[in-house]
């Protein structure tokens, strides 16, 4: 039976419930499945929100306590919002690519719930480098960066999508549904979603210039969604849902050492 069409509004509060764990669910009940199809081309839109609690919780925190302490409250604060649903993806990625040398086996390790020792090694190492790049970045600046950066890195993600078929068999996918590839002209509309949803950066640089500092912050992590993509064509010649997980965590990540680089060298 065909599945009825999805308004954008059924699309918007299904992002809202897949990448958050927040109880939008109870406030909005008739969401269609097939507004799931849909979350990707709002997931920066969801950055709202995420995003949001990053740097607010950051900011609160910070006029009680040292930096060092504000960030893993900021840290743990998306966590909990999120659920680790990005962290889960990236530690299967890990775990997957690492341990798997066919793309039989690498699908298989990642639909396995079990961590195992890439998954644990890559979440830390991940997890060490984000908290210790955050540590050195100008504390004043932090909830722009830590904003900015999160919003961003699901924009650049997103467009995983468009280059990518699903790699594996609709009726595999672990939530269930697969996402909808945009095909000739909705790829333009798709694209133009995330440039539209990332407008609370736009607006916050305007009045605030003075933090965006150079432009290869806003550069790296279009390369390294591009590596990325490549890289996952290569070896599964697809993506799954915990490799949308890994690349935004991947690319939020190379933001910030980007961001971080440019201030050390200019410093020195």
């Amino acid at each position: 039976m065909t599945q009825p069409q999805s308004t954008v509004s059924d699309r918007i509060w299904a992002a809202l419930m897949f990448f958050t764990r927040l109880p939008f669910w109870k406030i909005r009940k008739d969401v269609p499945q097939e507004a799931f199809r849909h979350v990707v081309e709002y997931w920066t839109l969801s950055g709202w929100l995420t995003g949001g609690t990053l740097a607010a919780s950051y900011w609160l925190s910070a006029r009680i306590f040292p930096t060092a302490i504000a960030l893993l409250i900021a840290l743990a604060a998306r966590l909990l919002l999120t659920g680790a649903l990005h962290e889960d993806g990236l530690a299967d990625f890990m775990d997957g690519f690492g341990g798997g040398h066919s793309r039989e086996r690498i699908l298989a390790i990642m639909k396995d719930s079990h961590i195992g020792t890439f998954g644990v090694l890559g979440l830390l190492l991940y997890l060490a480098l984000l908290y210790t790049t955050w540590l050195h970045l100008p504390p004043q600046y932090l909830p722009f960066y830590l904003f900015a950066g999160d919003l961003y890195a699901k924009a650049c993600s997103s467009f995983i999508i468009c280059r990518l078929p699903y790699a594996r068999r609709s009726e595999e996918a672990k939530i269930g549904t697969t996402y909808v590839r945009p095909h000739g002209r909705g790829i333009l509309s798709y694209l133009l979603r995330p440039l539209v949803q990332l407008f609370p950066v736009y607006l916050w640089s305007t009045f605030c210039p003075q933090q965006l500092l150079t432009i290869w912050p806003w550069l790296t992590p279009l390369l390294c969604v591009g590596l990325l993509i490549r890289y996952l064509r290569q070896r599964i010649q697809g993506y799954t849902g915990d490799c949308c997980g890994a690349v935004f965590l991947l690319t939020e990540l190379s933001f910030h050492l980007t961001l971080l680089a440019f201030i050390h060298s200019t410093v020195l």
